[in-house]
């Protein structure tokens, strides 16, 4: 840091800028993967939901639930100027929700698709693909328990890391079961775990009495060893859960999809039933999971709205992009340009503008130097900014009404009339 600077960004944050070395932070590989995501979506026909940044406080309680770590630890929740308790959102899928009820989004029956892209805030401990605050894509889609939309919801997420290029992908799956089942579980988990708590961690001594799955959930390596004989809930799910679970894992196999069932993800919020998926890959590293989600039939009647069942997942921006430049030999991607006006000469800086002008106009990205550089660090500037092009103009350049074509990549120069130079770049 510069010795004057007096701020930086708050611990666990980061910014986003245009050059940076860490794909996590360079605005130009956020963008292409924005811009997939926005493809998928227009391809499987979700509309984009923006909420704010805040919501009431109550929201994420009932949604996530009271015995979660988010809720416990996690939320950053502050009282505003009309004394009202609200939260930074920590996660996406109950803002979506509350949109969906207050906007009446139900209102034609079928399915509605919804995705989003913002910031979450989390406090947590700050380490490698776990920001406080961080970047998340999300799919919400409502108003069908079909089996079929979980498999779709499942092959989006898929289908995108291969879109982008992350290939070595592990699909874990799960059941949860629901109302009906889920208490029957509860107290087989609880009786299990009883005569071992006092071993146990704070944090999985709070969850016993709170909420007993989020047990299994646990990252301390004693607790894990301590539930590895745990009852697993899917031998506890009702005749209907059974039945969705066995058409879920069929339409996968029909899809070609592979997937390993895990009996221990439970996920980390108290809304999800039936359906629970993780997304890994090894090229993230010891954060291995990508993407998580789930279907969530209780939520929206829990939120104030009618009956609707739901399934939805959140994947972090970060995360993807660690994995792809740990698979990538570039080691710092450049914001690129096609075109660099190289100028020499006070009539050459002159009449630039307009020639800018007209090249932008024929959707041509261009850019040029603004501190009166020499000739030389203008052609490195041009290099930097990723340019395929350099236009060189000068008096003799303005006198004859074209400019030097210099190809970047191949040294190869040519004079091009001013007036053809947008076709010969587009060409």
């Amino acid at each position: 840091m510069n010795a004057m600077q007096k701020y930086k960004a708050p611990p666990g944050t980061h910014d986003i800028f245009p050059g940076a070395a860490k794909w996590e932070e360079n605005s130009a590989k956020w963008g292409e993967i924005e811009s997939e995501f926005r493809r998928l979506c227009r391809l499987y026909g979700y509309g984009e939901v923006r909420t704010p940044v805040f919501e009431q406080t109550d929201l994420f309680v009932r949604a996530v639930g009271t015995g979660t770590d988010i809720v416990a630890k996690e939320m950053y929740t502050f009282i505003d100027r009309g004394d009202r308790s609200m939260t930074l959102r920590p996660e996406g899928t109950a803002p979506a929700i509350r949109s969906y009820i207050e906007n009446g989004l139900y209102g034609d029956g079928g399915v509605t698709k919804l995705f989003y892209i913002g910031p979450i805030f989390r406090y947590e401990r700050n380490q490698k693909g776990r920001y406080r605050q961080h970047y998340q894509c999300g799919l919400e889609a409502l108003g069908s328990s079909e089996p079929d939309l979980d498999a779709e919801v499942i092959q989006f997420a898929l289908s995108f890391y291969k879109a982008i290029g992350i290939e070595r992908l592990n699909l874990k799956l799960n059941t949860v079961g629901c109302p009906v089942c889920r208490p029957l579980y509860r107290k087989a988990l609880l009786e299990y775990a009883e005569p071992l708590l006092t071993d146990m961690s704070p944090d999985n001594q709070r969850r016993y009495i709170e909420n007993p799955l989020r047990m299994l959930d646990s990252k301390d390596p004693h607790d894990q060893e301590l539930l590895k004989d745990a009852p697993n809930l899917i031998d506890f799910v009702c005749e209907e859960c059974s039945s969705h679970f066995q058409r879920l894992q069929s339409l996968l196999i029909e899809l070609g999809v592979p997937w390993e069932l895990d009996t221990r993800l439970v996920r980390g919020f108290d809304y999800y039933t039936k359906t629970a998926f993780e997304v890994q890959s090894p090229d993230l590293g010891a954060q291995s999971t990508l993407c998580g989600g789930g279907r969530y039939d209780g939520l929206v009647q829990e939120l104030g709205g009618p009956t609707t069942p739901g399934i939805g997942f959140g994947l972090g921006i970060e995360r993807a992009l660690i994995a792809l430049q740990t698979l990538s030999q570039e080691s710092t991607p450049r914001t690129s340009v096609e075109a660099f006006v190289v100028t020499l000469g006070e009539r050459a800086r002159a009449s630039r503008a307009v020639l800018l002008s007209d090249l932008r106009k024929s959707g041509i990205s261009v850019d040029t130097d603004y501190s009166g550089k020499s000739i030389k660090a203008q052609m490195r500037a041009a290099d930097r900014a990723g340019s395929r092009y350099a236009v060189i103009i000068g008096d003799n350049e303005i006198d004859s009404g074209s400019a030097q074509l210099k190809n970047l990549e191949t040294g190869e120069q040519v004079e091009v009339e001013f007036g053809s130079l947008a076709e010969k770049l587009i060409n």
